[in-house]
This record gives C-alpha cells, sequence and structure tokens, in this order.
C-alpha cells in the first residue's frame, strides 16, 4: 500500500496574513472541536469546509483538553492548509480551492 504524503501549505506572507485576518473577522467558527479531539471525523470536517469557504474558523471547546497551538500546528498537516491565526481558543486557517481558480472567493496580494 502506498501511503499518501501530505503536501506543506505554501506559506502565507505578512501582508497576506493581514488581508485573511480581515476577511476572517466576521466569521462564525464553522467547526467545533470537542470531546472527541482531533478524531478523523473532525479532521475530514474541516478539509470539507476548507473546500468551501477557503477561509474558516475552527473553535476548541472547553470541555476540549487539547492546547490550541499544538492543536492549530496537526489541523494545518493533517489538512494541508496554512494557518492565519490562533486568538484564544479560536483558529483561523486557509487554504485556497484550485477548482476556484478563474472565480476565487479570496484574492491575496502576490508573495514578494
Amino acid at each position: 500500500m502506498s501511503e499518501k504524503k501530505t503536501q506543506p501549505a505554501p506559506t502565507l506572507t505578512t501582508k497576506q496574513k493581514q488581508v485573511l485576518k480581515g476577511l476572517a473577522h466576521p466569521l462564525s467558527p464553522v467547526v467545533l472541536i470537542g470531546k472527541e479531539e482531533l478524531s478523523p471525523g473532525v479532521i475530514e470536517t474541516i478539509k470539507n469546509e476548507l473546500i468551501n469557504h477557503e477561509l474558516i474558523k475552527v473553535k476548541i471547546g472547553s470541555n476540549c483538553g487539547l492546547e490550541k497551538h499544538s492543536s492549530a500546528q496537526k489541523i494545518t498537516e493533517q489538512t494541508e492548509s496554512s494557518l492565519v491565526q490562533v486568538i484564544g481558543k479560536t483558529i483561523v486557517l486557509y487554504k485556497a480551492n484550485p477548482k476556484r481558480a478563474k472565480n476565487k472567493r479570496i484574492i491575496l496580494p502576490k508573495a514578494q
């Protein structure tokens, strides 16, 4: 069996992160991580939401024993997304949808 290798997400520039933070500000969390923590089902839900929205917020619930920064790192690795920011127990993630290349929802400044 061949194991699927994950591609690292492109690193976001400071300017790109600023744009994404501004766009994420009014958003509500679309995924809530509870007592099941980072189960395969939760990771799959995050992947699907990234495909649908490109920019999402993930909230770590108060009954969850996860540490926010290490969880954010694990989520970005497993979903091949970019970490925009961690604020409180909310993680902001971005992943461009390649199927929307022509009519992108989010247009980022070019990396220099």
